[in-house]
């Protein structure tokens, strides 16, 4: 299974991209908000995280092998639990995901209906599969920094330790929520949670 492929961004279009490997350009799947974060790097050497998936009929014996890229690992991650959801699938959730992971996990999260509705193809009755399995898992992605923005994320599992940290002390999880961004909105990096857990109450006491 291919994870991850490097190379030469030679050509960018709506839904896919042709990165150039050495003798071979290989063709990659890409959601919208990735495009938007490759729109002004061709020529330029790439790398991306990849999802390997098989597309046909195989009772008609006609598979073909595809990939999806994604900027990291978060990304991906977080494509993956979408397509697990029940009348998603790949094809669906590549025609969706038109907004930055951040927003999406943040509807998922709040069950904004509203706003997943008016995602491509998601209609009342998939919006209500994807909340109803998903929307416990959405605080990490619902806390990373858009990547359009130009900031790198914090690590996953920092996010997500924080985040439990915060709720376990007796905060709502939206006012978790908050105080995250309020402190990883700038470009301050932390070694561990309780880095982060000081950099919030230091914050509210200013």
């Amino acid at each position: 299974m291919i994870t991850k492929i490097t190379g030469k961004l030679v050509r960018l279009a709506k839904a896919d991209a042709e990165i150039q490997v050495g003798a071979f350009d290989y063709q990659v799947y890409i959601p919208d908000f990735v495009r938007r974060q490759l729109q002004n790097r061709i020529g330029e050497e790439i790398s991306l995280r990849t999802i390997e998936y098989l597309e046909g009929n195989p009772q008609h014996g006609k598979l073909t092998p595809r990939l999806i890229g994604f900027m990291n690992d978060a990304e991906r991650e977080f494509f993956d639990l979408v397509c697990s959801v029940d009348g998603v699938g790949v094809k669906k959730a590549l025609r969706a995901m038109v907004r930055p992971v951040r927003e999406v996990a943040t509807a998922i999260e709040t069950a904004d209906m509203e706003s997943l509705v008016a995602l491509p193809g998601v209609g009342p009755a998939v919006a209500d599969r994807i909340v109803a399995k998903l929307k416990r898992k959405m605080p990490k992605f619902a806390l990373m920094v858009d990547q359009e923005s130009g900031h790198k994320p914090f690590e996953p599992d920092y996010i997500r330790d924080a985040y439990d940290a915060l709720v376990l002390l007796g905060h709502s999880s939206n006012d978790a929520r908050k105080k995250m961004e309020a402190v990883t909105s700038g470009k301050k990096k932390f070694k561990s949670v309780e880095d982060i857990l000081n950099a919030i109450y230091k914050q509210e006491q200013i």
